[in-house]
């Protein structure tokens, strides 16, 4: 990546009373080619990483590809689906998840016709993660409006739940946040509508706890506050959706930035953006019972956010969060950090810097693999291990 400068050394103390020990970034080579983008992770059922991307042909086509990281060492890159024509905006990441031993799924988003807002869901199912199905449109409304900005977890042994926006007006609103379950072959089998009026070009984000799905999404209201809310599924119900924090952001546009949640049992960890105040923060929430409760915000940023943010949980319960911030220059930092279960947020490593449209929407990992994390917008797909 041009004028991108990755920085393996520096970890400096930025906020006081912080403790622990800082990360350092070490660059990782990867198997994407040139030109790649929309990077994602998921876990193998080992815990190995499984990194996903949309990356070109020479004849100008384009591929959903993943490779799985074992140990030191990378698989064979490996194709999902080619020739289709993959939404390649940064926040639709497409996502390659292994279910079970004998079910692999895939997602992207398509628009078919550039001059158009039409986006499709897409999802294609294997047994291998090497020979994949036919692809199917996974969601049921047809019309040339946007479907997308899709997050997806499993939601049984052999079915799988997407959640995503729909916005049936277009511009004019509202959006609708929507799932879709989906079956071993990655037919659709149900869809529902469970928010009537959320901020349509935010992505969303899902994980599951002891008792279900926690799902999380920038809400949205007739006065244009553009909160973080979350949805719980527990029990066969939803119960009602809530606001994470009262930050009452209002703005007259859509931030395209949204939340990032892990969980582990009913111990869920979830950071997100907010513009409320100058500058803008990234903050960061526990919640020790599935989201029921949620507990004070951590500031996590120190200086100028930008957003993007992605969180993964430590193996200690805290949670490891990455962000992009603002430097003098008016160019971008990726930064990452850790906090502790009791809030103590530790040192800041800068990972990278450049230009913010370089970055893309950068995903951080975690898992016994190890702590990962990927960037990239149309130059070189980068990633690096971060590392004690």
């Amino acid at each position: 990546m041009k004028n991108l400068i990755l920085d393996l050394s520096l970890a400096v103390m930025l906020a006081a009373g912080a403790s622990g020990q800082a990360f350092r970034a070490e660059s990782l080579t990867n198997p994407s080619a040139d030109g790649s983008v929309q990077p994602n992770w998921s876990a193998a059922l080992d815990g190995s990483a499984i990194l996903s991307w949309i990356e070109p042909a020479k004849n100008g086509d384009y591929s959903l590809r993943y490779a799985v990281r074992k140990g030191n060492a990378w698989s064979e890159a490996r194709t999902v689906i080619a020739g289709r024509h993959f939404f390649r905006h940064p926040a639709e990441a497409p996502e390659v998840v292994q279910i079970n031993d004998k079910l692999w799924l895939a997602h992207w988003v398509e628009n078919v016709k550039e001059s158009s807002d039409a986006e499709y869901i897409y999802v294609a199912a294997s047994a291998d993660g090497t020979h994949w199905s036919a692809p199917q449109m996974a969601n049921h409304d047809r019309s040339e409006v946007q479907h997308g900005l899709v997050s997806m977890a499993a939601s049984g042994p052999n079915e799988a739940s997407l959640f995503w926006l729909e916005t049936p007006k277009g511009d004019d609103g509202p959006g609708y946040l929507m799932r879709t379950v989906v079956d071993a072959s990655g037919k659709p089998i149900k869809e529902e509508r469970l928010d009537d009026d959320v901020c349509d070009c935010c992505p969303t984000a899902v994980a599951r706890t002891a008792k279900g799905f926690i799902v999380a999404y920038r809400d949205h209201t007739p006065d244009n506050i553009r909160d973080i809310a979350v949805l719980r599924f527990e029990n066969g119900k939803w119960a009602p959706s809530k606001i994470v924090h009262a930050d009452n952001w209002r703005l007259d546009a859509c931030p395209v930035n949204a939340a990032s949640v892990a969980a582990k049992g009913d111990h869920v960890a979830l950071a997100w953006f907010t513009g409320a105040t100058e500058p803008g923060k990234v903050q960061l929430i526990f919640s020790e019972d599935g989201g029921a409760t949620l507990g004070k915000p951590i500031p996590v940023s120190t200086g100028p956010a930008l957003g993007n943010t992605s969180l993964a949980l430590a193996d200690d319960g805290g949670a490891i969060v990455s962000w992009l911030e603002r430097n003098a220059s008016g160019d971008a930092r990726l930064l990452a950090r850790e906090v502790s279960p009791t809030g103590v947020a530790g040192p800041v490593v800068q990972i990278a810097a450049g230009g913010k449209t370089q970055f893309g929407y950068p995903r951080l990992f975690h898992s016994a693999a190890g702590t990962f994390i990927a960037w990239g917008s149309g130059g070189k797909l980068e990633t690096a291990q971060l590392r004690k």
